[in-house]
């Protein structure tokens, strides 16, 4: 077995969970993105924080000086090198519409969050926008992590694909997966990556 690569420096990424469970005692939200698939899956830490509220909880952040981003329709809160991203019901456009994430909640480790099936399509909707980043190759190493370490549901992934019209991302994610390389990002051997993929590719 390998030495893992981490993806992030581990002080920021100590300061950013930290910061998640110090929200969640003040706060009810959904969580998604890397935090939750950290959770799932134990492998890669995240840097930001990603949650989904309601018009009711959004009121109530409003107290921390969290400011509204009309261009990519969220509300934020930056903490130093954090940063906490914000979601709102009928206001925030997501892959899943926030208001729908809803019906895909499962409790992790003392979290609600966003279910496996669900929590892959956000981050293959993350992906698609920023590929050619940092933050798209982060995406990269999540979507396969939770492929992975993860028990997904592929009829509820591709129920959820048919419902939010987004076929395409099947092929896509077996895209992902066959051109996917950094086995040391995963703890994995070579070898160990390669019967991997062949086993998750077959499977969706």
């Amino acid at each position: 077995m390998t030495n893992k690569k981490e993806y992030w420096n581990s002080l920021l990424t100590e300061k950013s969970w930290n910061l998640l469970h110090d929200i969640k005692r003040k706060y009810n939200f959904i969580l998604i993105g890397g935090w939750a698939i950290y959770l799932l899956t134990h492998q890669q830490k995240s840097k930001d924080i990603d949650i989904v509220i309601g018009m009711k909880e959004l009121e109530k952040l409003r107290q921390e000086n969290i400011t509204k981003n009309d261009r990519l329709k969220k509300y934020e809160l930056k903490t130093e090198e954090i940063d906490i991203n914000i979601y709102v019901e009928y206001y925030s456009q997501l892959t899943i519409p926030v208001e729908d994430i809803k019906k895909h909640v499962i409790e992790t480790q003392g979290f609600k969050m966003a279910s496996p099936e669900a929590l892959l399509i956000l981050k293959q909707g993350a992906y698609e926008n920023r590929q050619n980043s940092v933050k798209g190759e982060k995406d990269k190493i999540d979507i396969v992590s939770i492929i992975f370490f993860t028990e997904i549901n592929f009829q509820k992934y591709k129920e959820i694909l048919v419902k939010h019209k987004l076929e395409s991302y099947k092929e896509d994610l077996k895209k992902i997966i066959t051109n996917y390389t950094d086995h040391q990002a995963l703890n994995m051997t070579p070898r160990e990556l390669k019967n991997k993929k062949k086993e998750m590719i077959k499977k969706i």
